[in-house]
């Protein structure tokens, strides 16, 4: 089975932005595991200015594009150095794209991306995906990476896509404030009624939210790519996904 596992910045790192060196271990290691079965795997990944935020001791994430750039520049080096330190232990060798909007709209430019992905995962190797966070503008920014998964996930043909988040799932309403909330495990059409679920911003240190996720499984499902949404806080619930338990909400994707 050929997955895209997205983590966003809550699963890979503290509040302070420093980061969670557990969490990243475990990913990696199950991650890893789960390549060793014999299934194909892409990772989106967050990050890259969470963990400059983080490296520059800032007390919050930039506001202004210059200094989030710069963040992301910083962020992006100790992210990658971490990820090729950790899945090298397994001997899995990682390699690294980072896009912007214009590599997956123009059709020469999204055909050059698919045929560098392809050709990764035909050497065997773990291609680890960020949109480019050092050049990209509000004009050229895909702007989220549960998008950017989507997008990776129908451009690869992939059976499946894991969003690793800081929520469950989705629920009926916000479960932060409403204590009658529940997770709705399955959905198999994006209703009207399902969309409106969507809202809330994501962490401090992240930009995605509900509503960035229902937009990624209208992307994934039009692709006939089945989407998870569950909480990345324990990478291990990666084995229970891959084993078809039933965790956090399904999408299904159209089946012609």
């Amino acid at each position: 089975m050929r997955i895209v596992v997205k983590v966003g910045t809550s699963t890979l790192a503290h509040p302070s932005g420093h980061l969670n060196i557990r969490h990243m271990e475990d990913l990696c290691k199950v991650l890893s595991d789960i390549k060793n079965a014999g299934h194909e795997v892409i990772l989106v990944s967050s990050g890259a200015i969470g963990m400059g935020v983080g490296k520059l001791s800032l007390k919050e994430r930039p506001s202004q594009m210059a200094a989030k750039q710069a963040a992301a520049a910083i962020g992006q080096c100790e992210l990658m150095y971490t990820y090729d330190k950790q899945f090298s232990e397994y001997n899995h060798i990682v390699g690294q794209i980072l896009v912007t909007k214009s590599d997956i709209a123009q059709d020469e430019k999204k055909q050059n991306f698919i045929n560098t992905l392809n050709q990764l995962l035909e050497f065997n190797a773990l291609p680890i995906i960020n949109e480019n966070d050092t050049i990209a503008t509000e004009e050229i920014a895909i702007g989220d990476n549960d998008t950017l998964a989507a997008i990776v996930a129908a451009s690869a043909a992939a059976e499946l896509l894991i969003l690793l988040s800081d929520i469950d799932g989705l629920y009926t309403s916000d479960p932060h404030t409403d204590p009658n909330a529940s997770l709705v495990p399955c959905v198999y059409e994006l209703t009207p009624r399902i969309m409106s679920l969507g809202g809330g911003i994501g962490s401090s240190l992240g930009t995605g939210g509900m509503a960035t996720k229902l937009h990624a499984a209208e992307i994934a499902t039009e692709a006939s790519c089945d989407m998870i949404i569950a909480n990345g806080k324990d990478p291990y619930v990666l084995y229970d996904i891959i084993d078809g338990k039933q965790v956090g909400t399904r999408f299904y994707g159209k089946r012609s």
